[in-house]
């Protein structure tokens, strides 16, 4: 039975808690959406849902709660304690706020012009950069993260009874109903982290030291380090006040950017006071609901500063986005002393759904500051080293540490996550269930302290080797936190020959050399096939699905390869990587080498060097997942610089040359706002010395079926060699921007990308065996040269894409401009790339 309310009033009882209601109409009995419930004198509120309902918790033992929305009249109920049951309150409509209304047979078109919501937004575009913390001088605060993943939906009654699930009922026992309402949750992961953080304006510099840092531990099985650095990299830390918004790798435009009344449309709710200070409640939404961008509500303060005070962002479901149905973005800010407002508390709430009945993944990112000083100068010596110090204790706190430090307490379903994680971690049922599921998905099976692996280069089939088997592994940190061994051997069937690789690797910080920052000497020695110029990513040579290839694939080496080498890894993402190479290189297939002079002995049967490299490499802020076989990047729209330096030495190991290579690469992802973003490489090399042409620059081609984003698609193996070389590739991602526009193309969510790839080269006459007769031929093919070099003329293919298909695929359509004439090229192709995105 409900409580009827209907004017200001007193309602009593005995405990804190939580009031509930509905809210309607006092004349039509309809309930009423989006009315505010707020409680005077706090921050904050709720607001009622669809059905006019609402909830929200009260800790006072006398409360006073205000009910309002503009064309009605508030409502005000005190309370000395909490009512036992649903409120239900009427509204009566406050007609002497309405005015005249003027009826119009033609709905009134949305103008910027004379408009005072886009006036007001105006004002706050043009007071952006006061409003920024970064306008103080100096600033430090206390930062406090929790990220969090929960299952939205139970197990089935069914599952419930099986007799393989049932041990694992205790994770879905803890469940939380008070984060969304109508749904149960159950948290599997959780992280925690708190920090003092500094700022300095000029010259500009950022400090985080982390004070604490708590997540659950899956095991070995699972890279704990690379999830928490992809969560936090979905969730990652936005302003309200930059132009664009990262949100799950996509980029939205801020509703405050500077171009923001082009795209959007902006509406005064209301005016309101909140603590004495008067603020404009203003809605907005995008013009072009398949857009790339927010709507929801902004709070704006009138004291002369403009700020945003409190602010709701939603996505809309119209938009080209990935798994994600529903998300809600809530920030406040804290009013300080001088009148300006700091974000206080963000919260970031995601539900990844799955299927169509409900279940899926929620997902939730909180952090709240607190302890702000501004214009209070800062020692030089804080912002000394990385921008970010992790201790090694940070991850050791006890339980009192985090009560004493933790924000805002954990909610009973969170306070449980650690304990049921580390029991699930210890359960041998779920340890075999992990082992076999990192062998179908990663390819590597544990054996005690080795991992067996990886499965997909057991078999494979190529020209020269005919029918090829490969078995290997390597040792784990439960052998050993320092050394690590991995090794192979593999028989090709055809050239009856065996192949085998070993390589053994000390960890000089006692952590694993998979890890990040990574300081090892490692040594290796490899005899086996290679192909000239095969630059691959993130996938062995020996992959089966690689087996297949376009056109003659016939040019191949045998190699003897070994390696010293010594890497260090600064913690600001700066390295350098020294090394010393022995190869020996044997022609294989229609590869000789023979020189253009040839006489009789003039074949040569191999081509020995020594060399000595030196590599620089700085990544600022980058970030990792560390898979079973790669470290891969998590690209973030900061610059990769890359410079080596190779140096040919003649006598060392042998080496019968001298020459020195230089080479400069970087690579930046360059976010266009609305219009998607582009993936940039820029790449260039020059060889000094006279050597044979397997030891010049052989640029990187693929002719497998994959698209390769550094390889030259339709492009041959071995086609053109280069001692001097410059080159530029462009992949562009318009994520939906044009198809979202297309009502067919729309609902398939598929995305548009374009690529182009432009090298310029060539080769100096001293290396060109065409101009110099003591080189080494380019090698025949049925007395077919398919070896050339870039004259004058740059190598260019380009094309189009759709990804995005079935939410994994992307299809190329590339097309070759240049060097039509060479023999056995595609001139056009169709590749395919896989990728999970947002």
């Amino acid at each position: 039975m409900a409580i009827l309310l209907s004017t200001g009033c007193l309602v009593g009882m005995a405990q804190t808690g939580t009031v509930a209601g509905l809210v309607r109409d006092s004349a039509t009995q309809a309930p009423l959406t989006n009315v505010s419930i707020s409680i005077k004198g706090q921050r904050g509120g709720t607001r009622t849902n669809t059905q006019g309902k609402f909830r929200i918790p009260v800790d006072r033992q006398t409360t006073i709660l205000v009910i309002s929305i503009v064309g009605y009249k508030t409502v005000t109920l005190r309370f000395d304690s909490v009512p036992p049951q649903e409120l239900t309150i009427s509204l009566s409509p406050s007609y002497s706020e309405l005015g005249h209304v003027t009826v119009k047979n033609k709905k009134q078109k949305y103008r910027n012009k004379g408009n005072p919501a886009v006036e007001l937004i105006r004002q706050v575009i043009d007071h952006k950069d006061a409003n920024r913390m970064e306008g103080y001088a100096y600033a430090s605060f206390e930062k406090y993260e929790k990220l969090q993943l929960s299952l939205s939906r139970s197990p089935s009654k069914k599952m419930a009874e099986n007799k393989l699930t049932h041990k694992y009922q205790f994770l879905f026992e803890n469940s939380d109903t008070t984060k969304l309402e109508g749904k149960s949750l159950y948290p599997v992961y959780l992280e925690e982290t708190i920090s003092d953080n500094y700022y300095r304006k000029s010259p500009e510099k950022n400090k985080s030291i982390v004070l604490g840092k708590k997540r659950v531990d899956y095991g070995e099985f699972v890279d704990m380090q690379g999830v928490s650095s992809f969560l936090n990299r979905l969730y990652q830390d936005f302003n309200i006040y930059d132009n664009n918004i990262s949100v799950f790798t996509n980029l939205f435009l801020s509703p405050v950017a500077d171009m923001a009344p082009t795209f959007y449309m902006y509406f005064i709710d209301d005016t309101i006071m909140v603590d004495s200070q008067k603020l404009v409640r203003l809605s907005f939404r995008p013009r072009n609901p398949t857009d790339l961008l927010f709507r929801g509500t902004m709070w704006i303060t009138l004291d002369g500063n403009y700020a945003v005070q409190k602010l709701r962002l939603l996505v809309s479901k119209s938009i080209n986005f990935n798994f994600v149905p529903e998300m809600k973005i809530d920030q406040d800010f804290e009013r300080r002393p001088d009148g300006r407002y700091l974000l206080s508390k963000s919260d970031v709430i995601a539900d990844f759904g799955i299927n169509k009945n409900g279940g899926g993944v929620f997902g939730e990112r909180m952090v709240s500051f607190k302890n702000f000083a501004t214009n209070q100068p800062i020692a030089d010596s804080i912002f000394k080293g990385s921008p970010m110090v992790v201790p090694e204790d940070a991850s050791q706190r006890n339980d009192s540490f985090w009560l004493a430090y933790r924000h805002d307490s954990l909610t009973s379903a969170e306070s449980k996550v650690y304990a049921n994680v580390d029991s699930l971690r210890n359960m041998p049922s779920f340890r075999r269930i992990m082992d076999w599921g990192t062998l179908l998905l990663a390819g590597y099976k544990q054996a005690g302290p080795v991992e067996l692996g990886p499965a997909s280069t057991f078999y494979s089939f190529n020209p020269v080797e005919g029918f090829r088997l490969r078995f290997g592994g390597r040792t784990t940190t439960k052998l050993s936190t320092r050394f690590y061994t991995e090794a192979y051997g593999a028989y090709g069937f055809k050239d009856q020959k065996w192949k085998y690789f070993l390589s053994g690797t000390y960890s000089l910080n006692n952590k694993s050399v998979y890890s990040y920052p990574q300081n090892f000497v490692r040594a290796s020695y490899q005899h086996d096939t290679k192909i000239p110029g095969e630059e691959l990513q993130f996938v062995q040579e020996d992959n089966f699905l690689l087996s297949f290839k376009r056109g003659n694939n016939d040019k191949w080496l045998y190699n003897d390869i070994f390696r010293l080498q010594y890497l260090y890894e600064f913690g600001d993402h700066f390295s350098y990587n020294f090394g010393l190479k022995y190869w020996k290189q044997s022609p294989a297939g229609t590869i000789s080498y023979i020189k253009n002079m040839a006489g009789v002995g003039d074949t040569l049967q191999s081509i020995t060097t020594g060399e000595a490299s030196l590599e620089f490499r700085w990544a600022p802020h980058e970030q990792f997942y560390i898979g079973k076989l790669y470290r891969t990047p998590i690209v973030n729209k900061y610059p990769i610089f890359t410079f080596r330096y190779i140096a040919g030495i003649k006598g060392l190991f042998g080496g019968q040359y001298n020459y020195q290579n230089l080479n400069v690469d970087i690579f930046k992802r360059v976010y266009l706002s609305y219009l998607g973003y582009s993936d940039i490489t820029l790449d260039g090399g020059y060889l000094f010395g006279k050597v044979p042409f397997p030891l010049a620059d052989i640029h990187h081609a693929n002719q497998t079926y994959a698209y390769q984003l550094n390889s030259y698609n339709l492009m041959n193996f071995l086609e053109f060699v280069s001692d001097h070389y410059a080159s530029i590739n462009i992949d562009h991602y318009f994520n939906g921007f044009f198809f979202n526009k297309i009502p067919v193309l729309k609902k398939l969510k598929w995305r548009e990308v374009i690529e182009a790839k432009v090298l310029f080269g060539g080769l100096r006459s001293e290396n060109d065996p065409n101009k110099t007769p003591d080189q080494l031929k380019f090698p025949l093919t049925n007395g077919v040269t398919e070896t050339f070099t870039l004259n004058g003329q740059p190598y260019i293919e380009a094309g189009f894409g759709i990804s995005n298909i079935f939410k994994l695929v992307r299809l190329d359509f590339i097309k070759r401009f240049t060097y039509l004439d060479h023999p056995d090229i595609a001139k056009w192709g169709i590749r395919f790339r896989t990728k999970l995105d947002f």
